[in-house]
This record gives C-alpha cells, sequence and structure tokens, in this order.
C-alpha cells in the first residue's frame, strides 16, 4: 500500500536524542471519512491523488493505519505564552514522518486531534471539525496570498464526539510543514536539556532549514541571523494583508519561517491597528498593531537559548545576541515599506514615502475604512466604491500620491500591475469563514467551503466572480470574536 500510495517517509527528528520527543501511535478512531482532500499538495509530495482518498488511505490520515516507514512521535517544547514560560509539548499531534518529495524536499506530515499524548496535560488529545476545517481554509488562503505557511493536506471526521463545552463532531487534520522545530524547542532545550543536547538540536536545524551557514565560523550565530531575517520578512507579510495571527507565543513561531497554528486568527476589515479578535486575549498583547514588536520579543527569547553556543563567555554572549536582535526592526521595517509601496504601484524609493504610507493608514482609521477593499479600490481607480471618496483628506493626499507615481520612470500601467499582482482581491474574510463552517458542521453541507476555497486559491486574479467574496458583513452590536480551538 505504501509504494502505490508514494509514501517516502523518512525520521530524521526521530533520531534526535530522547529528550525532545516520546514515541506514541495515533489512537484510532471508529468511523473515518475524508471530508476534504488537497490533491494539488498531495501530487505535489509524490503521492497517488486517488489511493490516498481509498479506504486505506483515509486509515492513515485517521492514524488507523502508520505508512510504512512511519516513527510516529510527539514532540516536546516549551512556550512563552502570553510572556509566562511554561514546558509544553504535542498534546494533541503525531509527527508520522518526513516525506521526502520528487525534489527532494523534506516535509513533515503531522497529524492532528489523533488522541492523548504524554504532553496532553489533562486534555483528550482530540480535535473538533470546525476547527480542522478552519485551519484548511485559512492556511491554504496564506499559501495563495504568497505567505510562508504550513498547509493542509487532509481533514477527516472521527465519527466519535469530543467534548468541550457541548458534544462537538470531531475530526483529524493533515498538516504538512518544512519541519515543527519553533522557537519553543530550542526554550525546551536550554531549560531542561544538555549543552550538548542544545548544539545537537541547532546544528540539525541548520542542516535541515539553513546549510548555506553550515559551514559559517560562527554557525550558531548565523542561525540566529537567518531566523530573524525570516520572521521580519514573514510577520511583514502578515501586515500586508490584515492578517492577525491571534496567539504569538514562542511555541507558535517556526524556526523555517513558516506561519504555524491556526486557532484564533482572523483577518482585518476595518482598518485599526488595535485590532483583536482572540476571546482569551484581553489585553490585546498580539493585537494586529503589536505583531512586529511581538515578533522581536520573540526572537529575544530565541536568542537567549542559543547564548550558550554564541560564546563561552556569558556577557560575551549576551552582547553579541543583542546586537543580531537590534537589526530586527529596521529588517521589519524594510521589508513592510517596500511591499506598502508596492500596494500603491510604487517601484522606486524615496525618503517621504514613509510619510505618504502613514498619512493613507491615518486617514483609513479615522474613517474606518476596510482595509482589503481601499487597496482593491485604489488599485483600479474606482474611488467612489471608498468610505474615503469626497473626504478632504483623501483628495489631498491623492493628489499627493499621483504626483509622486508620476516622479518615477515607470508606466502607469506597469504601476497598476504591480498593485494587482500585491493587493488581493479577496481575502478569508471572517463571515465567509464562519458561514462555511456553519453549512459544513451544522448541516453536512460542504459546498460552502469548497466554493470559498476556490475563490480563495487565486486571491489576485480579480475575476468578476470573486465580487461576492468582496463585501463586508453585516453591521453588528456583537464584536466578531475567535476562540483557541486548533
Amino acid at each position: 500500500m505504501t509504494k502505490e500510495t508514494g509514501w517516502n517517509l523518512d525520521n530524521s527528528y526521530a533520531r534526535l536524542p530522547k529528550t525532545f520527543f516520546t514515541a506514541q501511535n495515533p489512537h484510532p478512531v471508529s468511523s473515518p471519512k475524508l471530508i476534504t482532500f488537497n490533491a494539488p499538495l498531495a501530487a505535489s509530495l509524490g503521492l497517488n491523488t486517488e489511493k490516498l482518498q481509498s479506504e486505506d488511505g483515509i486509515a492513515v490520515f485517521a492514524g488507523n493505519r502508520i505508512p510504512e516507514g512511519s516513527e510516529p512521535l510527539a514532540q516536546a517544547y516549551a512556550g512563552h505564552q502570553f510572556g509566562h514560560f511554561t514546558k509544553l509539548g504535542d498534546g494533541r499531534a503525531v509527527l508520522l514522518g518526513e516525506q521526502i518529495t520528487p525534489d527532494g524536499d523534506r516535509l513533515d506530515i503531522e497529524l492532528k486531534g489523533p488522541g492523548r499524548t504524554p504532553y496532553s496535560r489533562g486534555g483528550d488529545g482530540r480535535a473538533a471539525l470546525g476547527p480542522m476545517l478552519r485551519e484548511y481554509i485559512i492556511s491554504e488562503a496564506m499559501h495563495a496570498l504568497g505567505i510562508p505557511t504550513t498547509r493542509s493536506l487532509a481533514v477527516v471526521s472521527t465519527g466519535e464526539p469530543v467534548i468541550r463545552e457541548t458534544p462537538l463532531p470531531g475530526a483529524i487534520l493533515t498538516r504538512v510543514a518544512a519541519s515543527h522545530l519553533r522557537v519553543g524547542t530550542f526554550e525546551y532545550a536550554a531549560n531542561w536539556g544538555t549543552a550538548e543536547e542544545l548544539k545537537v538540536l541547532a546544528d540539525y536545524a541548520i542542516k535541515r532549514h539553513y546549510p548555506e551557514v553550515e559551514a559559517d565560523e560562527s554557525r550558531y550565530l548565523s542561525l540566529l541571523k537567518e531566523v530573524i531575517k525570516r520572521q521580519a520578512r514573514l510577520i511583514s507579510k502578515w501586515q500586508l494583508v490584515g492578517f492577525i495571527h491571534g496567539v504569538m507565543n514562542t511555541d507558535n513561531m517556526t524556526i523555517s519561517g513558516e506561519t504555524i497554528d491556526y486557532g484564533p486568527c482572523a483577518f482585518m476589515d476595518i482598518y485599526d491597528p488595535a485590532t483583536v479578535f482572540s476571546s482569551i486575549d484581553v489585553q490585546g498583547r498580539y493585537a494586529y498593531g503589536n505583531q512586529p514588536g511581538i515578533g522581536g520579543w520573540n526572537l529575544a527569547r530565541f536568542a537567549e537559548s542559543l547564548l550558550p553556543l554564541l560564546h563561552e563567555n556569558q556577557e560575551k554572549a549576551v552582547e553579541i545576541a543583542q546586537e543580531a536582535i537590534s537589526v530586527y526592526p529596521e529588517l521589519y521595517q524594510n521589508n513592510w515599506i517596500s511591499g506598502m509601496r508596492a500596494k500603491l504601484g510604487i517601484f522606486n524609493e524615496e525618503k517621504e514615502d514613509g510619510t505618504l504610507i502613514a498619512d493613507l493608514l491615518n486617514i483609513m482609521k479615522k474613517h474606518r475604512a476596510d482595509y482589503t477593499n481601499t487597496f482593491r479600490a485604489l488599485t483600479f481607480e474606482r474611488h467612489e466604491d471608498m468610505v474615503l471618496h469626497g473626504t478632504p483628506e483623501f483628495t489631498e493626499w491623492h493628489k499627493v500620491w499621483q504626483e509622486r507615481l508620476r516622479r518615477q520612470n515607470d508606466s502607469k500601467a506597469s504601476s497598476q500591475h504591480l498593485m494587482q499582482n500585491s493587493n488581493p482581491s479577496v481575502i478569508p474574510r471572517n463571515h465567509r469563514v464562519e458561514e462555511a463552517l456553519e453549512a459544513a458542521v451544522e448541516e453536512g453541507d460542504y459546498s460552502v467551503m469548497e466554493r470559498l476555497l476556490e475563490v480563495l486559491s487565486s486571491p489576485y486574479a480579480h475575476s468578476p466572480e470573486q465580487a461576492e467574496y468582496c463585501t463586508l458583513p453585516a453591521q453588528s452590536n456583537i464584536p466578531y470574536q475567535t476562540f483557541c480551538g486548533t
């Protein structure tokens, strides 16, 4: 079955010191049923899409069958959760192994919701259907938007309820990731591992994600610098599309630079840096406007975990780490402002671009303008569609913007093309995601979700069929909230 299906699994993580994981098989479920399946992703992994949708293939997604070559395990890690440090681990996830693709890539294959592990801390290790479908939708939308992310291969229902506030239909998601190495993995090693185990973990991360620095004299400093670069780039991409992660704990920051964990995440409609959706983020620690700063805070925790590898003298190690971290704000800002220039059709750089961008965002905030639709309207010069249209502030800003565009050598057509490729027409609007989840979970109707996934797969197409997915939700006195369900 394995050869026919295309599984080509290796288990390099299982060869790390036992400190970092526990061997753990998934717990079988009674009546698995395939709910959604990512055929293009499966094909890119070298898997047989037809065989994976057979009874044997579904059994793997459900945890009822272990594919040949797999050494299932649950990873140990730690994390600063809302600033508080604690020991954690895969409480409801099992890593099946690493698929070696036809292109030679190595990608983790992980089940979410396959039952208890030694790290479950009293939980049942299971997951509900709604949150698993939510992760499928959002992660695939992020991929289509060009944002580094873990991806979703399949969701199966288990035929068994999970008990939360009320009984909910159970499900298991198959997640694909460059790896599941987290900042929290290094924090775990630094706090509960030996110096040698920390070194082994760092060497493994370098070999897997940054082989280009393997021969560097100061390769652990190089590792730190490369992770800083990737996170600065990643978080700028979040900000550019209005994505709010919602739970930027250090256990949810990957060393690879991929977005991971789609629990209380959501996309911002009305532009406001203070926007928070997560029900548990009562202080707004992970608000939209705070995400860049939290990224730097998390990276500082990563740097702290690497101190023993940076220099044998603690004081000197801290100095080296601080110098490396100090460049993060500039790296982030350069990535972000470059992306904002593209959203405004600007190819070159001028000193006053930051002011031009800030002025627009301030006007948007003042008039409660929709973030995505504002840039979409600017792209196609449909100013009458904007709440900003006719306001003195916008009229003046638009004049300054047009003057700025005229000062570059690129044509107006080139600018518009740049804007079309930088401003998505559609994002996973929160009300559309909820609509799809309600139809799927409450009515067993997956057509709403399938249509949404189809539209989200080409966010820069700007096709007429996408127009209805650009509309805002009906006004409500109840703020939209998300919950940690994944």
